[in-house]
C-alpha cells in the first residue's frame, strides 16, 4: 500500500516545478522592463509557497533559504529596494540556488555549495535594512506553516473579544473566510490576522465558527474557519489590502465601512487545491483528481462570492483542469498504440488479400477501424508532446553561469517557447544544447572591449528558438559574435593532419570540421571548453534522436546551428515505396508531391549527375537504388518515377524509386543502439505483412549521397 503522505510530498515537488517556472518568467518578464506591482508580487508568491510548502514537511534548511529570500522581496514590494540590474542579477542568481535546494530536499541531498555566499550578496542590497547574522533564524522558528490547529489563542491580547464585534466607530469591517487552496499553499491565517492586528489601529476580530461540525463529521482538507475584524484609525483600504494581496485568490476577502458589511456567507463550496493538505491522516489516501494549474502563479482559484470584491484579473486566461500522470504509464499507452496501430496494418493487410469488395461490411468496419486508431494515436501523441519552455529556461541559467565565469555581458533571447516536441526528444536534448550554449558565450562571443571596438554592444546575444517545420521541430542556436575564423579551422585541421594541404574545401565544408572528434581552435582549455571540444558528441547526440545539425556562419556577424529533430519518436505518415524489390518507408512530412519523368525533364550536369526540370527550376536526381547500395544506377531515367522532398532550409531534391506502393502510418523502431548512425536512414518499421522496412531520413540521405545517376560509359536515353 503507497504512503499517502509520501504521494503528498511528491505532489508537493511537482509544485514547486511548476512555482520555479512561474518565478523565472515573472523574473524574465522584470528584466525586460515589468517593474509593475503584480509582477513582482507574482515572484513573492512563488518564494512564499515554496517555503509555507518546505515547512509542512520539516525541510528546514529550504524554509531558511526561501525564508531569507521572500525577506528581500518584500522589500521590493514595499517600494523600500529599488529594483536595478544588479539587483535583479541577484535575483535570478537565488532563484538558480532556490532551484537546487528544492532539488536537494527531494532527492535528500547535501545543502548546494554557494547558498549562504549568494544570499549575504542578495542581503547587501538591502543596505541598512538588511538583517543582522543569527537574526533570521529566530524569525524562520516563529514559522508555523499549513497547520490547521483548533486550539488557537482567541484571547483580546491576541484577537480581542470573540464575542459580537461592536462596530461603533469602526472605520472598517473586514471579512476573511480562507479556502482549503489557503493551507495547501502555505499560508496561515493566523499569521495574517496577528498582522492586522498589529495595524496602527483599534482592532476587534471574531472568528465565526459556524461551519464547524462535530469532530467525528470533520474533515481536515475542508475550510470551515472565517473572521470578521472591525477597525478604528488612521487607516485606508489599501492598508488592509496590502496584508492579504498575495492570498486574494485563495480566499474570500470583503472591505467594506460598516453601513455597507454584511455578515459573510457560510455555505460557499470551498474551490478544489491543486496539492492536497499534508494535514490530513494517514487513512485518507490521496485522490487522482483534476487539479486546476496556475493562472498567473501555480496556486489554485478560489470559487467568487456575490458580495466578495471582484480578484484581479489574471494576465492569461485560465487553463482547462489537468491531471498529473506517471511518464511511465504514458510510456507504456505509446507502446500499447504503437502495437495497436501494427496490428491494424495486419488486419488490413489480411483484408486485402482475402480480396473483399471495397463495399463489402468487413471492409467498412475495417475503415472505420482505422480512424479510430488515427484519433488515438493522435490523441497519445498529445499527452507526451511538451513544450520547449522549461527547457529553455535551464539554457537561461546555463548562459548566467557561464558569462559570468569569464565575465561576459550576454543576454539570452528566447522564441518559439510554446513549441510542443515529445518529452523524450527534450530530455535527450537537455545536454548536447547546454554545450551548445557554453561554446557561444565562451567563443561565439566576444569579450565587452573587443565588441565595443567593432561598434557593436558590450552586451553579447544569443537567440535560442524553435519552430515546426516540413513536418520536423527545427531547434536554433545563433549568437552576435565574430563568426567562425576559416583560416583558423583550416589551418588547425591541416595542422592535425585531418585535411591534405593542398585539399580546397568550401565555406560549409570548413565549418563542418567543427565536428570532428576532438577538434578544437582553442589555443587554451577554458572551464567552459573551446568551440569544437565535444562538438562530435554533439553531433552523435542529435542524430541518435533521428536529427541532424547544421551550421552556418558569416565573418563579423555569428554563428547559427540548427537542429532538425522529428516530433515524436514513436509514430509517424509514411509513403511506403519500392526501390530494387526493397521496401522502404519516406517520412510524408518530407514529400512534396510525386511525378513521373518525361525525357525532356532531364538535363545532364556533369560527367555522371543529372538535374530534372520542375517549373522553372532545376532539382538535383538522386536514384535510391544506386544510393542505398541496392544496385548501379539505370540506364534510362524516362518513366522513372520520383518524390520531390524538401529540406528545413528549403532546398529540394528529386529521388527515383520503382514504386509507389501506399501510404500508412508506422510505428517508429529505433536502430540506433544496435547500428549506431546509417546514414540517410532514420529507423525502422514493422509493415502489416510482417516484413521489416527501414524508413528514410531524405535530407541526411541527400548529404551523404554521391549524386551519380549514370556511369562514365552510359549514354542518357532520350
Amino acid at each position: 500500500m503507497s504512503d499517502p503522505m509520501a504521494e503528498i510530498k511528491a505532489s508537493f515537488f511537482i509544485e514547486c516545478d511548476e512555482l520555479l517556472e512561474s518565478l523565472q518568467d515573472a523574473l524574465s518578464d522584470m528584466d525586460e522592463g515589468a517593474h509593475d506591482s503584480e509582477t513582482i508580487n507574482v515572484v513573492f508568491r512563488a518564494v512564499h509557497s515554496i517555503k509555507g510548502g518546505a515547512g509542512a514537511f520539516g525541510l528546514d534548511a529550504l524554509v531558511a533559504f526561501a525564508h531569507r529570500y521572500e525577506t528581500v522581496m518584500d522589500e521590493v514590494r514595499s517600494g523600500r529596494l529599488e529594483i536595478t540590474p544588479e539587483a535583479i542579477k541577484h535575483f535570478f542568481q537565488t532563484a538558480d540556488l532556490l532551484a537546487d535546494q528544492v532539488s536537494a530536499a527531494r532527492d535528500g541531498a547535501p545543502e548546494p555549495e554557494g547558498s549562504e555566499a549568494c544570499l549575504r550578496e542578495l542581503e547587501s542590497l538591502m543596505g541598512d535594512n538588511a538583517p543582522v547574522p543569527g537574526a533570521e533564524e529566530d524569525e524562520i522558528d516563529d514559522f508555523q506553516p499549513m497547520g490547521l490547529s483548533l486550539d488557537l489563542d482567541f484571547s483580546d491580547e491576541a484577537f480581542g473579544d470573540l464575542g459580537s464585534p461592536d462596530t461603533t466607530g469602526a472605520e472598517w469591517v473586514l471579512t476573511f473566510t480562507p479556502q482549503t487552496a489557503l493551507y495547501a499553499s502555505g499560508n496561515d491565517p493566523v499569521h495574517l490576522l496577528r498582522t492586522v492586528h498589529g495595524l496602527d489601529a483599534s482592532v476587534e476580530i471574531t472568528c465565526d465558527m459556524s461551519r464547524l461540525p462535530d469532530l467525528a463529521a470533520l474533515d481536515p482538507r475542508e475550510s470551515y474557519l472565517s473572521w470578521q475584524a472591525t477597525l478604528s484609525g488612521d487607516l485606508e483600504e489599501a492598508d488592509l489590502r496590502e496584508v492579504f494581496d498575495f492570498v486574494e485568490d485563495v480566499a474570500e476577502i470583503t472591505i467594506a465601512t460598516p453601513e455597507d458589511a454584511t455578515a459573510p456567507e457560510t455555505e460557499t463550496e470551498p474551490a478544489e487545491t491543486a496539492m492536497p493538505d499534508p494535514i490530513a491522516p494517514p487513512e485518507a489516501p490521496a485522490q487522482n483528481v483534476a487539479e486546476p494549474p496556475p493562472a498567473p502563479t501555480p496556486q489554485p482559484q478560489a470559487e467568487t462570492r456575490p458580495d466578495a470584491e471582484p480578484a484581479k484579473a489574471a494576465p492569461t486566461a485560465e487553463p482547462g483542469a489537468t491531471v498529473r500522470v506517471d511518464l511511465e504509464r504514458i510510456d507504456r499507452l505509446v507502446n500499447l498504440v504503437g502495437e495497436l496501430v501494427i496490428n491494424q496494418a495486419m488486419l488490413a493487410q489480411s483484408v486485402a488479400e482475402a480480396g473483399l469488395p471495397p463495399n463489402s461490411p468487413v471492409m467498412t468496419g475495417l475503415e472505420a477501424f482505422m480512424m479510430l486508431t488515427r484519433d488515438i494515436q493522435d490523441s497519445v501523441m498529445m499527452i507526451r508532446a511538451q513544450p520547449v519552455k522549461p527547457l529553455f529556461q535551464r539554457m537561461a541559467r546555463i548562459v548566467r553561469e557561464a558569462s559570468a565565469a569569464i565575465e561576459k555581458e550576454v543576454r539570452l533571447r528566447t522564441e518559439g517557447e510554446t513549441t510542443e516536441v515529445d518529452k523524450t526528444v527534450i530530455e535527450r536534448l537537455a545536454d548536447p544544447l547546454t554545450h551548445m550554449i557554453r561554446n557561444a558565450v565562451d567563443h561565439g562571443l566576444e569579450a565587452p572591449h573587443i565588441r565595443e571596438a567593432a561598434g557593436k554592444s558590450r552586451e553579447g546575444v544569443i537567440t535560442l528558438s524553435a519552430q515546426h517545420r516540413s513536418g520536423r521541430v527545427v531547434i536554433e542556436v545563433s549568437d552576435d559574435g565574430a563568426g567562425i575564423n576559416r583560416e583558423k579551422v583550416l589551418a588547425k585541421a591541416i595542422s592535425k593532419g585531418l585535411v591534405a594541404p593542398e585539399a580546397q574545401l568550401s565555406e560549409s565544408e570548413i565549418d563542418n570540421l567543427l565536428f570532428l572528434p576532438g577538434f578544437s581552435t582553442a589555443d587554451q582549455i577554458s572551464a567552459l571548453s573551446g568551440r569544437g571540444v565535444g562538438m562530435d558528441v554533439v553531433r552523435s547526440a542529435i542524430q541518435a534522436l533521428g536529427g541532424r545539425i547544421s551550421i552556418t556562419s558569416v565573418a563579423g556577424e555569428g554563428t547559427r546551428f540548427s537542429i532538425s529533430l522529428p516530433l515524436t519518436l514513436a509514430v509517424l505518415d509514411g509513403m511506403v515505396i519500392s526501390v530494387a524489390d526493397e521496401t522502404l518507408v519516406v517520412p510524408l512530412s518530407s514529400i512534396i508531391e510525386t511525378a513521373t519523368l518525361m525525357g525532356d525533364d532531364i538535363r545532364t550536369l556533369g560527367p555522371e549527375t543529372n538535374v530534372i526540370h520542375v517549373r522553372g527550376d532545376f532539382v538535383p536526381l538522386y536514384d535510391l537504388g544506386a544510393e542505398l547500395g541496392y544496385r548501379a544506377p539505370k540506364a534510362n531515367y524516362e518513366g522513372g518515377i520520383v518524390l520531390l522532398t524538401a529540406q528545413e532550409n528549403g532546398e529540394r531534391s528529386a529521388l527515383v524509386v520503382d514504386a509507389i506502393m501506399e501510404q500508412r502510418q508506422v510505428v517508429i523502431k529505433g536502430l540506433q543502439q544496435s547500428y549506431g548512425h546509417i546514414p540517410g536512414v532514420a529507423a525502422a518499421t514493422i509493415l502489416g505483412d510482417g516484413q521489416i522496412a527501414l524508413i528514410l531520413d531524405p535530407a541526411d540521405l541527400v548529404h551523404n549521397a554521391s549524386g551519380r545517376t549514370r556511369g562514365r560509359d552510359i549514354a542518357l536515353a532520350g
